[in-house]
């Protein structure tokens, strides 16, 4: 009887855990360097700002990044798009928001997160505010996005309006009429910036409070009128997963019936951080992702 060696039957599985392992880290490399790709807004400080400054307001969707062949999320995932949303699309590259409207993040994030099939992209458009171009100026890279649509109309996108800001007193101004009609906040961005990547001096988000993801770990049950339901989630930041926190506040009551999942990413506003790490008066905001998957 002839023995097979053992060894070398096992090698085609190897093999093939091998190219699996390599796709997948391939994958996960490709995602992790289209994010860092992308120029990002730091954050507002109360700084003067002037005419040099144009402002827009800051869509509540989901960003996504038009390569010139497909939709991909700021994670450098493929999102599954309609042929239809993207027919006058241009070959150049756009980054912008896909959107349903003020107050509407949960609806627009469900419809985008489906695969495979349309559950609502027909009441969506992508709001344009910037083209991955490093060769342009803002106002260039506006414009030429502007022209092609000119040229080219979509019921699915549009070119969100840059307006210069006058001073500090108008742009506070502008941000509680934003606030006040339910928008998010405000994005500045300096005239003649070119595109850089990672966080950028020349691009500054502006709210009138700070916020942050974390990951649903577990629950407090409730006391007195909450009895019976959820009380607070636990968290930890998407950022830093050794830093474990409660929140209990921000929360519906149909909320507190139907909590987000374990595994979840929620998104919840803060007012700075304390020496240990955690996040200062936190209150829930929203569910950024049920599957736990950043898009």
């Amino acid at each position: 009887m002839q023995l097979v060696n053992s060894s070398r039957r096992a090698r085609p599985h190897i093999y093939l855990l091998a190219l699996l392992l390599l796709v997948l880290v391939t994958r996960d490399l490709h995602a992790a360097q289209s994010a860092t790709d992308l120029m990002l807004p730091k954050n507002y400080t109360d700084q003067e700002v002037g005419e040099q400054w144009l402002w827009s307001e800051k869509l509540d969707g989901i960003r996504g990044e038009w390569t010139g062949t497909e939709m991909l999320t700021k994670q450098g995932n493929k999102l599954d798009v309609p042929g239809y949303f993207t027919e006058n699309f241009p070959s150049f590259p756009l980054s912008g928001e896909l959107w349903g409207g003020r107050g509407t993040f949960e609806h627009t994030s469900s419809i985008v997160a489906t695969s495979l099939q349309d559950k609502g992209w027909n009441v969506l458009r992508f709001g344009i505010f910037d083209s991955k171009d490093t060769g342009l100026t803002i106002e260039e890279r506006i414009d030429r996005a502007r022209s092609w649509f000119e040229k080219h109309p979509s019921n699915y996108a549009f070119v969100i309006e840059q307006q210069a800001v006058k001073d500090r007193s108008h742009l506070q101004h502008l941000l509680e009429e934003i606030e006040a009609g339910g928008g998010e906040g405000i994005v500045l961005i300096r005239k003649g910036s070119k595109y850089l990547k990672g966080r950028s001096v020349d691009v500054l988000k502006v709210k009138n409070f700070s916020d942050s993801e974390g990951v649903v770990v577990g629950y407090v049950p409730g006391k007195g009128r909450n009895q019976g339901r959820m009380g607070s989630v636990i968290l930890e930041l998407l950022s830093d997963r050794s830093i474990r926190f409660k929140i209990g506040t921000g929360f519906s009551d149909e909320e507190r019936i139907d909590p987000p999942p374990i595994g979840a990413i929620v998104t919840f506003k803060y007012t700075g951080f304390y020496a240990s790490g955690k996040p200062r008066f936190s209150s829930f905001l929203r569910v950024r992702s049920v599957t736990g998957e950043m898009m």
